[in-house]
């Protein structure tokens, strides 16, 4: 990414974005921009879409964590898919917050941390301050647990002495930022595609049937004890309070001009990137659920593995993989897990 100089009154710069080019746009502000930061054309453009691909890929994450997992393998395993439509009602509530939060970045300039520093008092702000790092901590817990329980499963090595590897894994990935947060995002969004495939490998071995799923999605239900607790678990996992904080800060990342057409564009594109990112999450929850209900609803199933169904964890979902669709699903888990727990 660079700026070039123009022998026209008006200096022009260039925005790469992938192996295009595109030139010729107005520049608005200053062109001096760092590795981290990508300038984007003063143009309409579906050309220009990629160039805005990445930071709802990072947001993501927070809906398919290890923590999801658990929670939507329970739901599988206790009431099928009668909570499928939790999902998809989290899943639309997420798209229309996380797009509130990128376009108070892109049309302020500052992320939503910002704000609160610059409108609360200085107490209110070190609660928030002090919320935020308890937060921070909390939500990480099960990623390393499921880092390690995912090693565990691949490499056999013990819970421990996985958890000492995913803190020294975690300092390495941030080192990635290093060389640009673009390869960062790229990064993610493979170990995201990778959730993805894994998934919908054991979906196809595991034949949910595709009637009960969409019942699931679209009528909304809580039959049984529990189902109401679970529901909250479920709609609590996939609505993360910090994500907003997050993308109103990664759209920073981009140079967006400060013209009314610029800011309307990159408010759009955010929208549709995000609106993608958000319904890889979905189909992977999805998937999860409709994977754990067809397991342990199977009529074959034994009586031990009724047992792990009824208290099911990361843990037990291997070995219960492990048992009903063959060894090479538990691994099949055991990398998305993985997958899921780096990013």
């Amino acid at each position: 990414m660079s700026a070039i100089g123009s022998t026209s009154a008006q200096p022009q710069f260039i925005a790469s974005t992938g192996n295009r080019s595109y030139s010729n746009a107005p520049l608005i502000e200053n062109s001096d921009t760092d590795a981290n930061q990508i300038v984007v054309p003063d143009k309409k453009s579906w050309k220009n879409l990629f160039a805005y691909m990445g930071p709802g890929f990072l947001v993501s994450i927070a809906y398919i964590d290890p923590g999801n997992f658990e929670t939507d393998l329970q739901s599988g395993a206790k009431y099928k898919y009668g909570l499928l439509w939790i999902i998809l009602v989290a899943s639309c509530a997420a798209l229309i917050i996380q797009s509130l939060a990128a376009n108070l970045g892109v049309v302020t300039g500052k992320h939503l941390a910002e704000h609160c520093r610059k409108e609360y008092p200085r107490i209110p702000n070190f609660i928030l301050w002090v919320l935020a790092e308890i937060a921070i901590v909390a939500c990480d817990i099960p990623e390393v647990i499921g880092t390690a329980f995912a090693l565990n499963m691949l490499f056999k090595i013990p819970i421990w002495c996985g958890v000492l590897l995913t803190g020294f894994s975690t300092l390495v990935l941030l080192a990635l930022q290093q060389y640009g947060v673009r390869k960062l995002e790229f990064f993610i969004a493979f170990l995201v595609f990778t959730i993805a495939a894994c998934f919908f490998v054991e979906l196809g071995y595991a034949k949910p049937d595709p009637k009960e799923v969409l019942h699931g999605l679209f009528v909304p239900q809580l039959k049984g004890s529990g189902a109401t607790g679970l529901a909250i678990s479920l709609l609590g996992a996939m609505v993360m309070p910090h994500n907003l904080f997050l993308h109103s800060a990664l759209v920073l990342s981009r140079k967006i001009p400060r013209s009314v057409g610029g800011i309307k564009e990159a408010c759009r594109f955010y929208m549709i990137e995000s609106a993608f990112a958000l319904m890889f999450a979905f189909i992977i929850n999805v998937s999860v659920i409709s994977v754990s209900g067809a397991v342990c609803g199977s009529p074959n199933i034994n009586a031990e593995d009724q047992k792990s169904c009824q208290d099911l964890d990361l843990n037990k979902a291997s070995f219960l993989l492990r048992n009903v669709l063959g060894s090479w699903s538990s691994k099949l888990f055991a990398i998305a897990l993985l997958a899921s727990g780096l990013s």
